[in-house]
């Protein structure tokens, strides 16, 4: 059974303050890390949000989110060194960043499970706000600007060949923006690929990417809950239509939690403040924990 620890990470520097910060205290007060039996490994606060688009950059904050990944890295990698699995609770998707940082510090090469319903590819003038949390995946592979795509002299994060993008929906929106194509080398599978395949299969086929390209550090689990269905998943601030189902984002999760080679896992995007029953965080916790539990 994984040893686990819970790090609160409740940066908007690469979105906005509408909620999403309240993320962690909403999934804790859940019952997240009771039901999980994890250890709580600390909070990392964020600068202060400048509102600003930095002109030099074209993006918001990029000076806070670099200082901000620098210090998720750290406490990432205490947990990691600590022999436990991190399970960081964002904030914005932007917080990315600090955890392939942590990975990276400690090996060479390590794998991503990327689970959002976008892809985050833009590049800053494609971007209509600047914000990074559309462009982290781009950013984790290298490309944009240094201060975020080159973070302590170790860009690109991630490489291409080490990425699985699984369940995104945007072609459409983000071809209308003008954000840059996916590369060919990263492993793209968008939900009607994941629904033609079946979600247990789509997250094998991902898991074997993953576990077959040498990364010494394993690969990190990043989940935007945007993933999932807007009609089961709305308190998100950029909604679109369809996504997985909750049934299918347990199956993915279990088959990429399963085998010993996810170092860690990232939760993000989630509003509590479009959820105020707090349903949709219960039933959030309640997958995770489904998703864990085939670890025992």
């Amino acid at each position: 059974m994984r040893k686990l620890a819970i790090v609160e990470a409740p940066s908007v520097l690469g979105l906005r303050p509408t909620g999403v910060e309240d993320l962690p205290a909403a999934l804790l007060a859940a019952g997240l890390a009771e039901e999980l039996g994890a250890r709580h490994a600390g909070r990392v606060e964020p600068p202060p949000y400048d509102p600003r688009r930095d002109p030099a950059t074209g993006l918001l904050n990029p000076g806070g989110i670099a200082a901000y990944s620098v210090a998720l890295a750290d406490a990432v990698g205490d947990v990691l060194g600590d022999g436990r699995f991190p399970v960081v609770l964002g904030g914005d998707c932007s917080v990315l960043l600090g955890t392939l940082l942590a990975l990276r510090r400690r090996d060479d090469r390590h794998g991503l499970l990327f689970l959002d319903g976008h892809t985050d590819f833009y590049q800053p003038a494609a971007e209509p706000a600047g914000e990074v949390a559309s462009m982290e995946l781009a950013l984790a592979t290298g490309r944009g600007p240094r201060v975020l795509a080159d973070l302590e002299g170790r860009g690109p994060l991630v490489r291409d060949t080490d990425v699985v993008a699984l369940g995104f929906r945007d072609a459409e929106e983000s071809a209308g923006y003008g954000m840059q194509p996916l590369p060919s080398a990263l492993h793209a599978l968008e939900l009607d690929t994941v629904r033609a395949l079946g979600a247990a299969e789509a997250a094998r086929r991902a898991v074997r990417v993953l576990t077959g390209n040498g990364a010494g550090a394993g690969y990190w689990v990043h989940l935007d809950v945007d993933v999932l269905d807007d009609a089961v998943m709305p308190a998100v601030d950029y909604r679109q239509p369809d996504g997985l189902t909750w049934q299918e984002l347990e199956t993915v999760l279990r088959t990429a939690l399963t085998g010993g080679g996810a170092a860690g896992l990232t939760v993000a995007i989630f509003n509590p403040r479009l959820d105020p029953g707090g349903a949709l965080a219960r039933r959030l916790v309640d997958c995770l924990v489904r998703a864990f539990d085939s670890q025992g």
